[in-house]
């Protein structure tokens, strides 16, 4: 199909146009690629070894979580040039997508990450400039703080939950955001969850949790952030019967 009929799909799908972000996150098309998209592939984060892995597959188009130009405005030099000559090199686009993809409700990384929990969605949580990114829930029964960290660690994939704990002896409530949203516990703590599930966190977040009486799990940044892209790119290919690939780059962190 015409990478510019799939690009105002995409755009309009996230509602990528005013949703609030991190200025350098650059929502929507980064890297200009071909005219015409047969293969899609997606990655949590555009490194140059995803990059590489990326044009190897043959894609098109390279969707991402995690785009470039975080440093804000810096010379095509050095790493800079290296991501985006072996994109332009290598005949592929790159479309990135920040926030709207972790709020998205359908597609989204927080809300995946909830279901494979199983959690009973009750609201979002998580404000963002006026926007919600995340959820809040039920347990299908209380869990242990153990049973729950164990829990979490098998909705991504077995990777490693650190847990801090700060909460009651049984939990059943849950805040999920996921990424880097330790700066969300006293939020999850004021929505009265008994705890909040995230990527990752500051120092003081172990104080946090403490003080607050909440429950805070690190879950991983990337462990919970595959869930959007890989989502995404099932939407693409059903949709569209294009042929769609997940490039996966774990960093354990």
């Amino acid at each position: 199909m015409k990478t510019k009929s799939l690009l105002q799909y995409l755009d309009g799908y996230l509602q990528v146009s005013g949703y609030p972000d991190y200025p350098t996150a650059l929502n929507g098309l980064q890297v200009e690629g071909p005219e015409d998209v047969r293969k899609v592939v997606t990655a949590v984060d555009a490194s140059a070894a995803s990059i590489g892995a990326a044009v190897a597959a043959g894609a098109d188009l390279m969707v991402v979580h995690h785009g470039l130009f975080w440093g804000g405005l810096e010379p095509l030099v050095g790493r800079n040039y290296r991501r985006v000559a072996g994109l332009v090199k290598g005949g592929a686009g790159l479309y990135s997508c920040h926030l709207p993809l972790d709020g998205h409700a359908e597609v989204g990384n927080c809300a995946l990450l909830a279901r494979a929990m199983g959690l009973e969605i009750e609201g979002r949580f998580g404000m963002y400039q006026g926007m919600p990114l995340g959820w809040r829930g039920k347990l299908p029964g209380p869990m242990t703080p153990e049973d729950f960290r164990v829990h979490v660690s098998r909705a991504v994939s077995g990777a490693h939950v650190r847990a801090l704990p700060g909460g009651p002896d049984r939990i059943e409530t849950v805040a999920v955001l996921t990424g880097g949203g330790g700066s969300f516990v006293r939020e999850a703590a004021e929505a009265g969850v008994d705890a909040f599930v995230t990527g990752e966190g500051s120092h003081h977040t172990f104080f946090d949790a403490a003080e607050f009486g909440i429950h805070v799990l690190f879950a991983g940044h990337y462990a919970t952030e595959t869930f959007g892209v890989r989502a995404l790119g099932e939407h693409i290919a059903d949709r569209f019967e294009l042929e769609v690939a997940f490039i996966d780059q774990p960093t354990e962190l």
